[in-house]
């Protein structure tokens, strides 16, 4: 094994616990879910004084106030409140739930790794559709909403991974996702980039998607295989596999997997359509086009 166990001296411990705990216990009560992220917040950066002379009415500069009030999740926006598909009564949860995850991921405590990945660990099992035992998120990992990733057991995501659950994301057990790896789970017509398509990407047990690498929406990695470094996954890739470039094609079979492992010729299937979502946007939604573009195809 390449790592080693660590522990924490006993009195941080025990605050570490006691903390965790008690920001679990109230995420699951009947507290309001934004009440409870604001609390926790206000403490983690070390401003309640600065809160509560601001709630008693005492004088806060403009710059003050604004940050006061970042830590209610509810005076903020993410970039997915504006998807005119997304499950609203769904979001509204999933969202207080992300932006304490973000903006703990802002304090020092972040880089506490034994206190932070606990810490993540917690969050996710109030976030995601579902999660495993014994995961190690790690720092500046970012999702659409949360709520569409499900998430197996000994899976370990590094630093600055994007999680795109616009549409569904699966996974799979001891999955390693390195740093800066990209997964998506929607993707834009080429010629209407207004037009989304949202899809289930799938990643199967034991996969590794290695660094700077790019997984499309849709795609299935199947399960032990391996998807080099800064490469693009636009086709599944089979189990036992190694894919490599941009796209990514398979370049070898694992040694010692050959005997149950598919040829190598032929073997990146685009099976993409058939893991498209189907999704509409409510009729009392209104929508807008960020771009104000007007371009047709004169060959349409």
């Amino acid at each position: 094994m390449t790592k080693r166990h660590v522990s924490l001296p006993p009195l941080a411990e025990e605050g570490l616990r006691a903390f965790i705990s008690d920001v679990d216990e109230r995420l699951s009560g009947e507290e309001d879910t934004c009440d409870v992220v604001e609390d926790v917040l206000i403490d983690l950066h070390g401003d309640r004084a600065a809160y509560e002379r601001w709630q008693a009415g005492d004088s806060v500069s403009p710059a003050e106030r604004v940050r006061l009030q970042g830590y209610d999740p509810c005076n903020a926006t993410l970039e997915s409140e504006y998807y005119a598909e997304k499950d609203e009564e769904r979001f509204t949860r999933s969202k207080h739930l992300q932006w304490l995850w973000r903006q703990f991921d802002a304090t020092p405590m972040a880089d506490n790794v034994e206190f932070a990945l606990r810490f993540r660990q917690m969050i996710a099992e109030h976030l995601f559709e579902s999660v495993g035992e014994n995961c190690r998120f790690f720092k500046g990992i970012s999702f659409t909403y949360g709520h569409n990733i499900s998430v197996g057991d000994n899976v370990v995501i590094h630093d600055d991974v994007h999680l795109d659950d616009r549409g569904k994301l699966t996974v799979g057990d001891r999955v390693s996702i390195s740093d800066d790896a990209h997964v998506y789970s929607h993707d834009h017509d080429v010629n209407d980039q207004t037009a989304i398509e949202n899809y289930h990407t799938i990643i199967e047990d034991d996969v590794r998607v290695t660094y700077d690498s790019m997984v499309r929406a849709g795609v299935r990695l199947g399960e032990n295989s391996v998807l080099a470094a800064k490469s693009i996954a636009a086709r599944d890739v089979p189990a036992h596999h190694i894919a490599a470039g941009t796209p990514a094609e398979s370049v070898k079979v694992k040694p010692g997997w050959e005997s149950v492992a598919e040829p190598i010729e032929g073997a990146n299937v685009d099976r993409r359509d058939e893991r498209e979502l189907d999704y509409a946007v409510p009729d009392d939604v209104e929508t807008f086009d960020e771009f104000g573009r007007d371009r047709t195809p004169p060959d349409a």
